[in-house]
Order: C-alpha cells, then sequence, then structure tokens
C-alpha cells in the first residue's frame, strides 16, 4: 500500500508519499480500505516536530500520521463476525495512529458503519470535527431568542455551529477571514456576516444587529479577535472558548465578567469527555445529523500523495471547512 512517511521533522516536505507493507489485522482487529482520511492541526504540529503543540509525547520518526479514517471493511482479524466485511465504515484512530494510508487497522467496537447516503469525506469531518461542534453547542444550548457570534465562522467547526443556531432559529452573527469565507459564511444562512480582518468589524456588527446585543459568542481565534468578540457581549452573556488559532488566547479581567455579569467557559478538554454518552454518543450525534441533512458539513479535500498541499493550505488558511485526504483522487477539489 501507499502512506505518508515521515522520517524526519520539519516543513510540509517531510511527508512524503512511499509504498509500505500491507498491515494485517491482529485478532479482534478489521483492516480498512481507506478511502477518506482526516487533517487535522495536530498532524502539521506533528509535522513540525512542535512537542509544546501536541497533547501526547512527541514519538520518534519515521511514522505516518492521521486521526480519522472512512472506507470499507476489507479482511478480518481472529474472532470478529463476518458481517463486518464489506462494510462502509468511519472510525477515530486516536491521537496519532496511521492515518494517511490506503490501509488501516482498528476493533469493531470503535467503527461507525456508515449509510450509503453519507459520503466518506462528511463521514470523515463529522466523526472527529462534528462531534467537537455538537460539545462546544452544548455548553451554550442557543436558543430562537439568542443573538450567537461565531468567529472563524468558515472553518470546519465554525460552519456546523452557524447551521446548528440558525436550526433552532436564533439570530447568527458570523465572522470569517476574507471575502470568499464570508461569503461561505452568508450562505449559510448567517443573518449577519462579516470580515474580521477588517478594523471595522465590531461596528458592521453593531449595525447589522440595529441595536440587539450578543447572548453566546463561539470563540475559537482568540487574540484581537477574541477580545473583540467578548466586548460584542452584552450583559448577562456567554463566552464559548474552544481554541485560539491566532496563536494567544482571549485576554479578560475578572472585573470584565463582573461588570457584564458574563460567564467564560471552555468548551473542549475533559468536559468534552464527561458529558453523558462521551466522545462516542458526540459521534453517533453528528454522524446521525449529517446523514439526516440537519448538518452539512463543508469539506476541502486533496489526494493523498499531495499530503504537503493539505498540510500547506491548512496552515495558510486557505481551505474551507475539514481538510480530508483521499485515495484515487487525481485533483485538489473542494465541495461541500
Amino acid at each position: 500500500m501507499h502512506a505518508i512517511r515521515i522520517h524526519a521533522f520539519g516543513g510540509p516536505e517531510q511527508l512524503r508519499y512511499e509504498e509500505v507493507p500491507d498491515p494485517e489485522p491482529g485478532p479482534g482487529q478489521v483492516r480498512i480500505s481507506v478511502r477518506a482520511a482526516g487533517v487535522h492541526l495536530l498532524d502539521t504540529a506533528l509535522q513540525r516536530g512542535a512537542a509544546d503543540e501536541l497533547p501526547f509525547a512527541l514519538p520518534e520518526p519515521p511514522l505516518t500520521p492521521g486521526r480519522e479514517v472512512a472506507g470499507v471493511v476489507d479482511r478480518l482479524g481472529a474472532g470478529v463476525g463476518e458481517e463486518w466485511l464489506g462494510r462502509r465504515v468511519v472510525t477515530h484512530l486516536g491521537l496519532v495512529n496511521a492515518g494517511y494510508a490506503e490501509l488501516a487497522v482498528r476493533e469493531p467496537e470503535a467503527l461507525f458503519p456508515l449509510p450509503d447516503s453519507l459520503s466518506y469525506e462528511a463521514a470523515i469531518a463529522m466523526v472527529g470535527t462534528g462531534r467537537m461542534a455538537l460539545g462546544v453547542l452544548d455548553v451554550a444550548a442557543p436558543g430562537p431568542d439568542d443573538v450567537v457570534l461565531v468567529t472563524a465562522a468558515a472553518g470546519g467547526i465554525g460552519t456546523l455551529l452557524v447551521q446548528a443556531a440558525k436550526n433552532v432559529g436564533a439570530t447568527v452573527v458570523a465572522a470569517a477571514g476574507g471575502p470568499d469565507k464570508v461569503a461561505r459564511a452568508r450562505a449559510l444562512g448567517a443573518d449577519v456576516a462579516v470580515d474580521y480582518s477588517l478594523p471595522d468589524w465590531a461596528d458592521r456588527v453593531r449595525e447589522g444587529l440595529g441595536g440587539r446585543a450578543v447572548g453566546v459568542a463561539f470563540d475559537s481565534v482568540g487574540g484581537a479577535a477574541g477580545r473583540t468578540a467578548f466586548e460584542l457581549l452584552g450583559h448577562g452573556g456567554q463566552f464559548v472558548v474552544y481554541g485560539w488559532s491566532s496563536g494567544a488566547p482571549t485576554e479578560f479581567t475578572s472585573k470584565d465578567l463582573h461588570e457584564k455579569v458574563l460567564t467564560v467557559t471552555h468548551a473542549l478538554g475533559p468536559r468534552i469527555v464527561r458529558l453523558p454518552g462521551g466522545l462516542r454518543g458526540l459521534q453517533e450525534r453528528a454522524l446521525a445529523a449529517a446523514a439526516d441533512g440537519t448538518l452539512v458539513p463543508a469539506v476541502t479535500t486533496f489526494p493523498l500523495r499531495d499530503a504537503a498541499a493539505a498540510h500547506t493550505a491548512l496552515l495558510g488558511r486557505a481551505t474551507v471547512g475539514k481538510v480530508v485526504l483521499t485515495t484515487g483522487t487525481t485533483e485538489t477539489e473542494t465541495a461541500s
């Protein structure tokens, strides 16, 4: 099979498309013929050897990155029921477990069978990014009377938060970087869509809301943009943090919280694991929402051999939604 291998940490050129031995499923495992594999920011940190950006010890190369795969079960290990053979499935492999490859192995209890109506690419987006979006959403549970602000609204989680908030009837403000991403957010149904790379974006939000205040802000950008989102909150508002892609968290003081009676919550980490049903429950809900069309993930795809280009685009914020590597694809394409 072919796989992406890292022999030394460094730039995207360290992601090498190589032929390696086929893995075989052990007892209690299945082998998956991979059709799609997810790309995560943690994979880019792993490629660079950025140990301070990883929630696990930096492994020694050579290694194959990759956290999520979708495909067809093509071989069974000892003790696995025949009903799994030929099934379309998606699974989360863990933090680093060789997903950038044409074949992968996993235990059946970690698999999610897929209906024919759900594409492999959409399944990849929902099993990882989708579960996070629902976990973030559960923190505030906005309703029809709320004004919801989403930063990075054209990102993988952001696009799902915009849709979910609109589905419950909330007024949605989408903040994204650049006109193309703003247009994407507006097409998702955002009532107000602004470019947060512009210095006056807060004024544009206030004008678009006509005097209404933001009640819930979902922020993954942090830094100056996160602070602006924080300041747009009205009295009693909620600030829900799930990252800081700018490189710096949003700064605020206890006095800030006291003056407007604000609530701040970090949505991920141990909290999300402790939710009823745990991560698997969130994954099941996310996949079901995609299967019935309630949520439609945005996906940008690259062929497996072009993993380096995928990492470059992701780090350069040149993608929309979840980045996915596909096997058998001949050119870069964007779909939703």
